[in-house]
């Protein structure tokens, strides 16, 4: 294993001025690690919820960051906001169904845009477990002519993972290796929180969207398809103690990212779930309760799976009662640059009572809301520049990889045996 820590040095303008639109987990804990940076000038948080968003800013008490209230389904809402504030770039920390308002409104004002959740699948109508339907960023890539135009960058997918990993991706193909034959995203953790029988450590709205969705493999000659959720189990072994783990097929980002912009034979993303928390996603299944269309009880209207995150405890309040770790990478194999068969693991891991003590975020959220500063700050130096919808892999990632060690947090390379 190798921890990568060196520097880069940047020089940045102190002028960028953010909206971060989203106060929940990854938000506020984006809030705490901005405010350790001198690049941004001015944070505006904002949140359906304005206690929310005044909370976060509370956490950190610095001028440079304000609160607001703002919806962020309201694309109008959000236009006027970027106009008032002399807004630079918007960080789209919501669940993806507020994706697109966001993404237009960036493009309408001309200002940067990130996300960490792309605008949202939907299955084939007829085939959905062989065949893709509307793909995660469809949305989006429809309009990347117009980001061009307007000059600006819309980084599509730029938390961990997809984002980090994606990153990696990038790395292992401009110097590890000659030629890929798979690049598999794999996420696993041995985290346990104390005092609960069910407690998913992110946003379980995202988490049933994304596990119970057809998961999306790209080959080449064959293009993207999909299978049977859950599909292909395999035990993976993790880095850092954490040891085996078995992971399956999830739909996720980086599926449809990686094939835009890298070569491969194969591209796919599995997460370490557990027979449990499979098990718990398929009976919400059966029961109707990860549907996101709204019925009657009694005078109100809800959707089922709103309830059932209102049922469950929120991922941004359970550092305290968490342990282990999270790690997040990118499995590659395939011929390196000298010509001879090999087998790497990049990635990233977070200690969670690291992170409570050092941020007061738990683990999973901060090791999301991280790459998003970094980017943001690579973005105001100059050292990412291109314009139009991107993934994170289509722009250089040594600049990221040596500034992520600046945070405090390094990456990791592990030379594996090639199967």
């Amino acid at each position: 294993m190798q921890l990568w820590n060196s520097s880069h040095s940047l020089t940045y303008s102190a002028r960028m001025r953010l909206l971060i639109l989203g106060a929940g987990g990854v938000g506020s804990a984006a809030v705490r690690i901005a405010a350790r940076r001198p690049f941004l000038e001015y944070v505006l948080v904002a949140d359906y919820d304005p206690d929310r968003a005044a909370r976060a800013v509370d956490a950190v008490g610095e001028d440079r960051f304000r609160a607001t209230r703002l919806d962020a389904s309201d694309q109008a809402a959000i236009e006027a906001v970027l106009a008032e504030h002399r807004i630079d770039a918007v960080l789209g920390a919501t669940d993806p169904r507020f994706t697109m308002p966001i993404f237009r409104a960036a493009l309408a004002r001309r200002v940067h845009y990130l996300d960490m959740a792309m605008s949202l699948s939907r299955p084939h109508p007829g085939d959905p477990y062989r065949q893709v339907g509307v793909k995660l960023g469809d949305e989006q890539f429809a309009l990347a002519p117009q980001w061009e135009q307007a000059g600006k960058l819309a980084l599509a997918g730029i938390g961990v993972e997809p984002g980090l990993s994606d990153v990696f991706a990038r790395y292992a193909a401009d110097e590890l290796f000659g030629e890929i034959a798979e690049l598999g995203v794999r996420d696993g953790a041995n985290l346990e929180v104390a005092g609960y029988d069910f407690a998913p450590t992110f946003s379980i709205w995202t988490t049933i969207e994304e596990c119970l969705n057809p998961p999306v493999i790209w080959e080449r000659g064959r293009g993207w398809f999909t299978t049977e959720p859950f599909s292909e189990p395999e035990v993976f072994t993790f880095p850092a103690g954490i040891g085996p783990v078995e992971c399956v097929n999830v739909e996720h980002e980086e599926v449809l990212l990686m094939p835009r912009f890298l070569e491969a034979q194969r591209v796919t993303f599995k997460y370490g779930l557990g027979a449990e928390f499979i098990g718990v996603l398929r009976t919400l299944h059966k029961l109707g309760l990860d549907s996101t269309d709204p019925v009657r009880v009694g005078g109100a209207s809800v959707s089922p799976r709103d309830v059932v995150a209102a049922c469950l405890p929120d991922p941004a309040g359970l550092g305290d009662k968490m342990s282990g770790l999270t790690c997040a990478g990118t499995w590659v194999t395939g011929t390196g640059t000298d010509g001879t068969p090999r087998e790497v693991y990049l990635y990233h891991v977070v200690d969670n009572a690291w992170s409570m003590a050092e941020y007061g975020s738990q683990a999973v959220v901060w090791q999301t809301a991280v790459n998003p500063v970094v980017a943001l700050e690579l973005i105001d130096s100059g050292a990412w520049s291109d314009a139009g919808v991107l993934g994170p892999e289509a722009l250089p990632p040594r600049p990221f990889l040596d500034l992520l060690n600046d945070y405090g947090s390094p990456w990791a390379l592990e030379e594996r045996t090639p199967a």
